[in-house]
């Protein structure tokens, strides 16, 4: 998730990642574990009291029962798979998000390919992601384009084939947060949607759980205007692969309101609306002349509209604490209790264990790699109500989770 709105010029997901610095602690030894390797933090019997994938029957590809309130609560959602440990939307980083216990993992923001295939990219300008930049016969298709009124340039998916971008690998998006991660620059390919499916039906057999995904759909406006539209490109995909049910294990979220509504016409898959900082528009709103924000968007009469095609809401977590002038939390808004109010689940955005992504309050030391009290702030999340959380490091949040739920006081 995260993506660049015209009124600003980085998501909130993305505030401070270009910064630098050496010297990251290593927490659980996560980082250094391999995509194969040991389980930890896998959620205890409190989690399994509360629902969790179930085993045996529903074990096998679409066999999941229950749909999106049978999931643990809180849920653990590994953000671009464990993209604090291998660089994100890589099978590698899918897999060990599993390993590390995630009840689901963000598989695949999607955008498409020229020849119409939807690849997992974190945006469409693949410059910062790839090793693109390294391949001299694709130097010509540098350019720069208007992505939702930003000016960006850079290398773009929709102006190569799908055959051209398996030439390319992955590589670390942030180097300076996590140097660690460029161990795995060029390891792995960009997965399609298509392969991440069948990778989560073998998931689901090989581990004898249901496996749960939660691709988003990437700048769907822009792509629409381009001839390129994504949800039917989903839809047909979800349809082939007998996963568009309202069971499904395959939940969908995008920014775009307008891209839920048309994906809830075209498949009765979870459906969950992302909400970036208060004073944002939505760029579909911004196309269409709408004037609302989203502070509009969470107001009880906001949420209501949005229940009425949508099962849950993505809001950054400062929607669910406001920071104050000095960058520490405030006081919780009340939209937990607002959007539960009208049925809504609430999944926010995004946990990272860096000193940079944290309040002041908890950080150590200064370094831009070093891991702060990402435990402590997980905690203050999940005693507002939330239902579920993204983060870069599943272990650290299934741990936080079992303190949580144990009622265990952090305070380090």
């Amino acid at each position: 998730m995260g993506r660049q709105q015209p009124e600003r010029q980085a998501d909130t997901r993305e505030s401070g990642e270009r910064t630098g610095g050496t010297g990251r602690r290593a927490l659980l030894g996560a980082a250094v574990l391999g995509a194969g390797g040991a389980v930890l933090g896998m959620p205890g019997t409190a989690g399994a009291a509360q629902g969790g994938p179930e085993r045996g029957a529903a074990a096998r590809p679409g066999g999941h029962r229950g749909g999106l309130k049978s999931l643990p609560v809180p849920t653990v959602i590994g953000h671009r798979g464990a993209s604090g440990y291998r660089p994100e939307h890589t099978f590698g980083s899918y897999e060990l998000a599993l390993d590390l216990g995630a009840h689901v993992v963000e598989a695949g923001d999607l955008v498409p390919t020229r020849d119409g295939h939807l690849v997992c990219r974190h945006e469409p300008e693949i410059g910062g992601t790839t090793d693109v930049a390294d391949h001299p016969e694709f130097a010509g298709r540098k350019t720069t384009k208007v992505l939702d009124g930003v000016p960006t340039t850079g290398w773009f998916t929709e102006d190569f084939t799908l055959a051209e971008l398996k030439r390319l690998r992955a590589v670390e998006r942030i180097p300076a947060n996590r140097p660690h991660n460029t161990l795995y620059n060029g390891r792995w390919e960009i997965p399609t949607f298509e392969e991440v499916l069948k990778w989560q039906d073998e998931q689901t057999r090989r581990r004898g759980r249901q496996v749960w995904i939660y691709p988003e759909t990437k700048h769907p406006t822009y792509f629409r205007k381009l001839g390129l539209g994504l949800e039917e490109r989903v839809a047909k995909l979800l349809r082939k692969y007998g996963k568009d049910g309202r069971n499904s294990p395959v939940i969908l979220q995008s920014f775009e309101p307008t891209s839920i509504q048309r994906l809830n016409r075209l498949v009765d898959n979870p459906l969950a609306v992302l909400l970036s900082d208060a004073g944002s528009r939505p760029y579909d709103f911004v196309e269409a002349g709408d004037p609302r924000t989203v502070a509009d968007l969470i107001t009880p009469k906001g949420l209501r509209e949005i229940a009425g095609y949508a099962q849950g809401i993505g809001p950054t977590v400062d929607l669910i604490i406001p920071k104050e002038a000095d960058g520490n939390l405030g006081r919780p808004s009340t939209l937990v209790r607002d959007a539960h109010a009208v049925g809504l689940v609430l999944h926010p955005y995004t946990m990272r264990n860096e000193n940079p992504f944290l309040p002041p309050k908890f950080r150590k030391g200064t370094a831009k790699d070093a891991y702060g009290d990402s435990f402590g702030l997980f905690q203050a999340y999940f005693a507002t109500g939330i239902d579920g959380i993204f983060t870069d490091n599943a272990d650290t949040g299934l741990l936080a989770r079992e303190d949580f739920l144990a009622g265990r006081s952090v305070n380090r």
